[in-house]
């Protein structure tokens, strides 16, 4: 047997004394070694579920007495004992000898029978138990609700008498309101009557207030304008007394005559001699016509002299000494920049000549070049794509030299014609057919050509292929290719290898 603590009681440790067997020894299986004894399991105190229960539980605060569920609990406690003794009896009884088969067998059936008796009187222990919990609640839940019910009936008392007093009380706030209402209503009566009087000193503030901030806007304007005529006044006589200080300054830099000199001899009191005659204007030639003779002085009509004066002064500038050599000098090199400007003139129409020459010659060739490879594009479309109709278009037929081409293809049994509709293989093959038209149209001794039939099936590629072979009468084709179809028709192949120093090395085979 195994002491593995599933019998009764049992809680897997080896009795002392006992050797532990190896596995696979379970029951009267032949083999055993000779001399091993059986043993059993230790014994283990009984574990009633109701042995941990804590004291004080709901249970135990059950309003049947204090005496109530202990009979029960002594004759379990009893019972186990006894078991506990029985078992710790058979366990200090050692086995000498190692029985037979037949004894083994009962042995073992009496321990099934016992756990299995110890079973049932666990699960009927656990049902009174449960019974037990289930009054205890009860109980409890009737205690409550009685419980409750006197509280209840204890709130409804309070609540009564609360009521009772806040009538009291609310009777006793009404009577002192009415009360008060009657002061109030006096005292608003003798209020109105202090607000009517205070509005109606307002009002009579208010207009005396607005009164007097009208004549102080009033005042305010007139010092305003008292201050900004003394200031312009105060500006004007600074201004003045500047000027006379530059004129002063300017007579004796400019004229080199004092300013007392110049009044006495220049003054308001003299007369003002007659202009000079303008540009192509003749004074008359009686010297007592008033435009010949001295005029009194008139202040305004003096100033617009000045100021016109001054006017032409300023037009005229400063006086050069230098002139006329600066302007010999600008006149040979106006001489000299007009002899490169007729010659710019000539040169340019000469290039503008040569630009129309080569215009001419590039509209004439590329229109040649674009009739022979439209021609040619035709064919080989029809032919790469039999019963299909391809043709090239110019985008601008008026102007050669900025046109551009369309390439228009339909292959059999599609309507479209824009390239951007087409599949991946047929638009290739569409380029690869421009390309042969170029080729045919303006042959060249080779053409270079990189995987160009890389996205066609075998069908398409039979038909480039047949092209390819017409052109090789005529030049020499290098194709880069990865199918095994176009090198069958080369001539020779040429391979690049890798060795494994990772030099590459070129690898040639001629077939023809």
């Amino acid at each position: 047997m195994r002491g593995t603590g599933r019998g009764t009681g049992g809680c897997g440790r080896t009795a002392p004394g006992l050797r532990r067997p190896r596995r696979g020894t379970r029951g009267a299986a032949p083999g055993r070694r000779p001399g091993e004894v059986l043993r059993r399991p230790a014994a283990r105190p009984a574990r009633w579920p109701g042995a941990r229960r804590r004291r004080g539980g709901r249970a135990g605060r059950s309003r049947r007495g204090p005496g109530a569920g202990r009979p029960r609990r002594g004759a379990r406690r009893r019972r186990g004992t006894r078991r506990t003794a029985r078992l710790a009896v058979a366990e200090e009884a050692p086995f000498e000898e190692e029985p037979d088969t037949a004894v083994r067998d009962r042995l073992a059936a009496d321990g099934a029978n016992a756990r299995q008796t110890e079973m049932e009187a666990r699960l009927q222990a656990r049902t009174h138990e449960e019974r037990v919990k289930g009054l205890a609640g009860r109980a409890d839940s009737l205690d409550r609700a009685a419980r409750t019910e006197r509280e209840a009936r204890a709130r409804a008392e309070q609540r009564r008498a609360r009521l009772r007093h806040e009538a009291e009380v609310a009777a006793a706030v009404a009577s002192g309101a009415r009360q008060l209402l009657a002061h109030v209503e006096v005292s608003l009566a003798r209020a109105g009557e202090e607000r009517t009087a205070a509005e109606a000193a307002k009002a009579r503030r208010e207009q005396e207030l607005a009164r007097a901030r009208t004549e102080g806007r009033d005042l305010k304007a007139d010092l305003d304008k008292l201050t900004d005529s003394v200031h312009r006044g105060e500006v004007l006589g600074a201004e003045k007394r500047l000027r006379m200080e530059q004129l002063e300054t300017k007579a004796l830099e400019e004229l080199g005559v004092e300013p007392a000199v110049l009044v006495s001899e220049y003054g308001p009191h003299q007369p003002v001699p007659p202009s000079p005659p303008a540009e192509g204007e003749e004074l008359p030639e009686d010297p007592e016509h008033p435009r010949n003779r001295p005029r009194p002085f008139v202040r305004a009509e003096q100033e617009k002299r000045l100021k016109a004066a001054e006017r032409a002064y300023q037009q005229l500038g400063k006086v050069n000494p230098l002139a006329l050599e600066e302007f010999a000098a600008l006149e040979e090199r106006h001489q000299f920049l007009g002899e490169q400007l007729e010659d710019l003139k000539k040169t340019r129409a000469d290039l503008l000549q040569v630009v129309k020459e080569v215009d001419e010659r590039v509209e004439q060739v590329f229109t040649e070049a674009y009739r022979d490879t439209a021609r040619e594009f035709e064919g080989v479309f029809s032919r790469l794509f039999p019963g299909g109709e391809g043709r090239l278009v110019l985008t601008d037929p008026d102007n050669m030299l900025t046109t551009g081409v369309d390439v228009e293809a339909r292959p059999p049994g599609k309507k479209v014609k824009r390239l951007s509709l087409l599949s991946g293989g047929e638009r290739s093959l569409t380029a690869v057919a421009m390309l042969v038209s170029i080729f045919k149209a303006r042959p060249s001794p080779f053409y270079v050509m990189d995987e160009v039939e890389a996205a066609l099936d075998d069908t398409n590629l039979q038909r480039l292929i047949r092209i390819m072979q017409e052109l090789q009468e005529v030049s020499q084709l290098i194709v880069i290719t990865h199918q095994k179809r176009t090198m069958e028709v080369a001539d020779a192949l040429y391979g690049v290898s890798m060795q494994g120093d990772g030099v590459s090395k070129v690898i040639s085979q001629r077939l023809r």
